[in-house]
């Protein structure tokens, strides 16, 4: 039978997230409210967790309170400045003074930012690992935050491969877990350079994953698809048989009404769903017998029981 064959490069790869950490605090402090479940979806700009700043609030009020009086001796430094009943110098260390209160201000309202952990960006949050009451040294770990949905796949391609490698290119996916389902994505982003260990090029591919069923670590057969479908002269799997020197198949001889068996070595090529493409040794009138070689040898007499199940269908 001819087909229509998709050319394809297979590869192997792993997923992983387009965007991946674990939550930390930059600061030290007592957990004193946590705004997250285990396993839930969060946006960017989610408040997920709260230190103590019982001492750093007080502090900042301090602050305010010198950045007000500083801004008021300043004001009237102005005023004073019009009427020309104060020096151009007081009037300059009353703005120095305002800007260090200003800034003095926003510091300390940094330090209280930093006690209230926010999500980064659009993801899902794995298991925590803090408690309610619990003291966070700085840089502990909070919880993983990924992001899911796109999800990459990387793998390599040898560098003979590399001419037929496009960004856009479709690429299908196959994983473990969901051994019947073929996921479909688009080649993203290919390396400049080629590894000079094992002479491959890393390629990027990106996945939709809405229903969340990739997981960023998961081992993955890949498919490039490339170049055009092609014409190919394919058989069933069941009518080669392989030995130490190739590949064989019987074709059916039809002599003055005979029909005999004559082997035929044959070379092969891809496989796909139960097909095995022939590259060499057949032509696509060529009858072929599907099953029962071990029955056959060249000149023996055969019967078609059903032509339609024969030949290179």
């Amino acid at each position: 039978m001819q087909e229509q064959w998709q050319t394809q490069l297979p590869a192997i790869g792993s997923l992983n997230p387009v965007a991946g950490i674990v939550l930390s605090n930059e600061i030290a402090g007592v957990v004193t409210a946590i705004h997250f479940q285990s396993g839930q979806a969060v946006s960017t700009g989610d408040l997920l967790l709260e230190l103590n700043t019982s001492t750093e609030q007080a502090q900042l009020n301090g602050l305010l309170a010198a950045e007000k009086l500083a801004r008021l001796k300043f004001n009237r430094q102005a005023t004073l400045l019009t009427k020309k009943a104060t020096s151009r110098s007081s009037h300059d260390e009353a703005r120095a003074e305002l800007d260090l209160a200003s800034a003095a201000v926003s510091s300390q309202q940094s330090v209280l930012d930093k006690k209230r952990i926010r999500a980064p960006f659009d993801g899902l949050i794995g298991i925590r690992q803090i408690s309610l009451g619990q003291y966070l040294d700085k840089g502990q770990a909070i919880a993983p935050l990924v992001s899911i949905s796109p999800i990459l796949a990387d793998f390599s391609i040898t560098e003979r491969h590399i001419a037929q490698l496009a960004v856009g290119q479709t690429v299908q996916l196959q994983v473990q877990a969901y051994p019947n389902d073929v996921f479909q994505g688009h080649i993203q982003a290919i390396n400049p350079n080629i590894d000079t260990h094992t002479r491959t090029l890393s390629v990027r591919a990106s996945l939709e994953n809405s229903d969340g069923k990739l997981k960023p670590g998961m081992f993955a057969d890949i498919t490039l698809l490339v170049a055009q479908p092609k014409t190919v002269l394919t058989l069933p799997e069941t009518a080669v048989t392989f030995n130490t020197y190739g590949a064989n198949v019987y074709i059916v001889m039809d002599s003055s009404g005979n029909k005999t068996a004559e082997q035929r070595s044959i070379k092969t090529g891809q496989r796909r769903d139960g097909r095995v493409e022939i590259t060499q040794g057949l032509a696509a009138n060529d009858l072929v017998v599907n099953e029962g070689h071990i029955k056959l040898r060249n000149g023996i007499a055969i019967h078609i029981a059903d032509s339609s199940n024969d030949s290179t269908q």
